[in-house]
């Protein structure tokens, strides 16, 4: 039986969403607020969706498309090119890895493997970005970034459960 193109284009429309999704989030996260420094606190919410969709979907968000991600993120905050590209290509590829232990899982062991991830992830995102600012950052606003991240991560896979739910993907 043939496929029309309309079935293909709604399925290549599928299988786009965990990436435009993520590639919303992440312009969420670097919107400028009116507050300063408002860009050093906000949530990673390009990280949620990484970590969300290469549990959920990895194969509809392949490890280059983290990589893109990551790269646009390390591009849009002005921060050390291939910064957040290298981090959420350990967070997809470790999710990926580790996929079957949290699907089907309570919610809460989903979120406690993301806590469990963030503290190192940043610590890793603060020592490289000291040493290629060759200056100690501030510590306060990653951990505020990360507390925010952890805060933020029930509403967030929320909302893409909904998103992958209604596309049925």
């Amino acid at each position: 039986m043939n496929t029309s193109l309309a079935e293909r284009s709604v399925v290549v429309v599928r299988n786009l969403i965990p990436g435009l999704a993520t590639l919303f989030l992440l312009l969420l996260s670097v919107v400028p607020l009116s507050t300063p420094n408002s860009a050093l606190v906000l949530p990673p919410f390009a990280l949620m969706g990484i970590y969300f969709w290469s549990v959920y979907r990895p194969d509809l968000l392949p490890i280059a498309a983290a990589f893109g991600i990551g790269l646009m993120q390390d591009i849009l905050s002005g921060g050390p090119p291939g910064l957040f590209a290298a981090a959420y290509l350990g967070v997809h590829a470790v999710m990926s890895w580790q996929r079957r232990f949290f699907v089907g899982k309570a919610f809460a062991v989903e979120w406690l493997g993301f806590a469990v991830m963030v503290p190192p992830l940043y610590a890793a995102v603060w020592l490289v970005g000291s040493l290629y600012y060759l200056r100690v950052l501030p510590v306060g606003e990653i951990f505020i970034q990360g507390l925010l991240a952890l805060a933020f991560y029930p509403a967030i896979t929320w909302a893409l459960g909904r998103l992958r739910a209604a596309a049925r993907i």
